[in-house]
């Protein structure tokens, strides 16, 4: 009775609580809490919710395509049958860390709203997000949910995804609440294995788009072409230059006096047959 008396109250602060949010304010933390309060409330509208049973909470509109259910099992329970519920099942001889006498197993699915929520580059999600997690229900007083780990003593959690097609790339997918991913190899059909609670999918890379091979032949090709046309313009360009100073030198000589020539020992020389300036000396005076 008092346990449900603290979900009554949960549950009017809910009331409240929904209507500031918006889905879009959501980060995944703040999500969590939020599917966590309403799993709570599908306890409260039970008057007697039995121990072992499963019971699936109503989400608002806005949260259209997401599910979330609530359990509740004790520790012994726990440990010597586990639980099965949901996509879930936990083995026998499952410790609670810290030991609680009663816990509450929060399950969770984001259906379509999982590639919003977890996006992991360079993959495509081809299962929901599916999660779940544990909280003390044994102090029907607490002010605060309290969560609890799991200690299965080297036994795997196993995950399971009904109908579920995959390549052989495909990759159990764990999303760790600072941010980073877990991938482990999917040992059986539709089923990935965990030690602990959290959130799961199930990802595929990417495959890189080939590029074609004709573009760059035809860049290849293309400036080969435009080097070979840059070399034979250039030999174009210098020998019209070459011309064109070949026939100004030969211009300039034919416009100048021509010089006769004379025979100076075995080589000959040009000769001028007037002189323009005469030599004067300038004192006027010869050397004796």
């Amino acid at each position: 009775m008092s346990f449900t008396l603290v979900c009554l109250v949960l549950s009017l602060y809910l009331c409240f609580f929904s209507y500031v949010h918006s889905l879009d304010s959501f980060s995944n933390g703040s999500l969590d809490t939020f599917l966590q309060d309403f799993a709570f409330r599908a306890l409260v509208i039970r008057h007697r919710p039995h121990t072992g049973a499963l019971y699936k909470a109503n989400l608002p509109v806005n949260l259209s395509g997401m599910g979330v259910s609530i359990a509740r099992i004790r520790s012994r329970t726990l440990w010597k049958k586990g639980a099965n519920f949901s996509c879930f099942r936990i083995p026998s001889r499952t410790f609670l860390v810290p030991h609680v006498r009663r816990v509450a197993i929060v399950y969770e699915t984001l259906g379509h709203w999982s590639s919003y929520y977890y996006r992991v580059q360079g993959y495509s999600m081809i299962a929901p997000v599916i999660g779940f997690m544990v909280f003390d229900a044994s102090n029907a007083r607490a002010k605060s949910l309290k969560s609890i780990n799991l200690d299965t003593m080297g036994k795997p959690i196993s995950i399971h995804f009904p109908n579920l097609k995959y390549p052989d790339s495909a990759r159990c997918a764990a999303f760790n609440s600072n941010g980073t991913v877990d991938f482990s190899p999917i040992m059986f059909s539709n089923v990935c294995y965990t030690s602990n609670q959290g959130h799961f999918s199930v990802l595929v890379p990417l495959k890189r788009e080939k590029r074609p091979w004709y573009p760059w032949v035809i860049g290849v090709v293309l400036g080969f072409g435009m080097l070979v046309l840059s070399g034979y313009f250039g030999l174009v360009l210098l020998k019209v230059l070459k011309t064109k100073r070949v026939q100004a030198m030969e211009r300039q000589a034919d416009e100048g006096e021509i010089l006769d020539s004379r025979w100076v020992n075995c080589s000959k020389m040009p000769s001028a047959t007037v002189t323009r300036t005469q030599p004067v000396l300038e004192n006027g005076v010869f050397p004796q």
